[in-house]
């Protein structure tokens, strides 16, 4: 079995690998919080005098005064998602006392690892990473190695050893598709979000499912990036195919508002010539016009539950805490970018004002 690197000190990873036991078995043997095994706590016991571990008992005492403070991490190219996501992470922070120390990565990258370095130095006790971060293994990996716990928010394939708060992203987006699909539209394009995010393929495979599922119904596929502007040029894209959709799903509102201003240009009416539809339900959803159809992801939720769980985990002793999926529900929320396309226009359902999932 490998040695942790001497010159980097001993972590509790390292003890629970020689002690063969998890973390948190680790964690109830130095805090003595609950009943172990006897042999087990002189498993625990022997691989700490080995490897010279020193527990950060300043942290520890932090955690058991009730004062606790959180690490955020953030780096997303949406504003409006952004937004809505720290003010979930702040209210959950002022109603339980918690302080919150932020750091911002650029155009959804992770942020300078100095930076990292330099909030693992203000003691934080765990930390809740926005989207894309879950994913990133250069973070992930940091934490892991300063043992602290994490909170991931919106990460289509979460990391098994953390607390997961999220939608089903394919559930969602099959839903919004066949609503499209049940308004008559047979030709959709589909802006798909970041390769690089597991949510991305998520979506789209929801949408190719409700396609596959409707004789002759295609989906044209354009790249985006979660952006506005990578939004414009699928748009361009999408309706300089031939012949263009009569319907565009874009995987988030950013990008379904760029497809409306690339209609507009066109003098294109949205929706009698052309729908639109987003996902998230940020502020851009309602601040445009047509205010959009989209699929409503409860981001400030999820940023306060994933806040609430981890700071739960914080303060208890059970291996359950600290490693969870919870998968929130969405809903479809129609405004007036939808309808039916106009060779179908008599023929196709009465659009629903909203339906929940």
């Amino acid at each position: 079995m490998s040695r942790p690197d001497r010159a980097r000190g001993a972590t509790i990873v390292d003890v629970a690998r020689l002690a063969g036991v998890s973390r948190m078995t680790v964690s109830r043997v130095i805090h003595d919080r609950a009943k172990v095994r006897e042999e087990t706590r002189t498993a625990v016991l022997a691989a700490i005098r080995d490897l010279n571990y020193e527990p950060n008992l300043a942290a520890r005492n932090l955690v058991m005064a009730g004062e606790l403070r959180i690490g955020v991490i953030y780096s997303n190219p949406s504003a409006a998602f952004m937004s809505d996501f720290l003010i979930g992470v702040f209210e959950e922070a002022t109603s339980a006392g918690a302080r919150l120390i932020l750091v911002r990565g650029e155009d959804g990258q992770a942020p300078a690892p100095e930076d990292l370095r330099r909030l693992l130095g203000t003691g934080v006790q765990g930390v809740v990473l926005a989207p894309p971060l879950g994913e990133s293994a250069i973070v992930l990996d940091l934490l892991r190695a300063a043992d602290l716990p994490v909170a991931v928010v919106a990460a289509g394939r979460p990391p098994a050893d953390a607390i997961s708060v999220r939608i089903d992203d394919r559930l969602a987006s099959e839903a919004m598709a066949r609503r499209l699909l049940d308004l008559g539209h047979r030709r959709i394009g589909f802006i798909a979000g970041n390769p690089d995010q597991t949510a991305s393929a998520e979506r789209l495979a929801g949408a190719r499912a409700a396609i596959a599922a409707v004789p002759g119904a295609e989906l044209v596929l354009a790249q985006g990036t979660f952006t506005y502007e990578s939004g414009l040029g699928a748009a361009e894209q999408l309706l300089d195919s031939d012949p263009p959709p009569t319907a565009i799903f874009a995987s988030n509102d950013d990008m379904a508002a760029a497809a409306v201003s690339v209609a507009h240009r066109r003098h294109l009416d949205v929706p009698r010539d052309l729908t639109v539809v987003g996902f998230d339900d940020t502020t851009v959803a309602t601040t445009l016009w047509p205010p959009l159809t989209t699929v409503r992801q409860p981001v400030r939720q999820m940023a306060a539950v994933a806040l609430d769980r981890l700071m739960r985990a914080l303060r208890s002793a059970e291996p359950s805490e600290a490693s969870a999926d919870y998968v929130l529900g969405h809903v479809l929320i129609e405004r007036e970018s939808t309808a039916p396309p106009r060779r179908a226009a008599t023929s196709a359902k009465a659009p629903e004002r909203s339906s929940h999932v």
